[in-house]
């Protein structure tokens, strides 16, 4: 669960400079969340569940 959360503010804080610094406009943004949550209701929300997963383990299994 720690993994989600850090994940989702993560996510706001691009979102944020995005809008702020790259011209991101707001509607854009918008959009993109909308997509976010009907992506999480379809039938392919558990690979990407699954793929994100994959993704943070690998990542924090590389060693410095």
């Amino acid at each position: 669960m720690a993994l989600s959360i850090s994940a989702v503010v993560l996510l706001a804080i691009i979102v944020f400079l995005l809008v702020k610094k790259a011209g991101l406009k707001v509607g854009h943004a918008a959009v993109c969340m909308l997509l976010g949550f009907y992506l999480a209701s379809s039938s392919i929300a558990p690979t990407i569940s699954e793929l994100t997963t994959n993704v943070a383990g690998m990542i924090g299994g590389i060693k410095f």
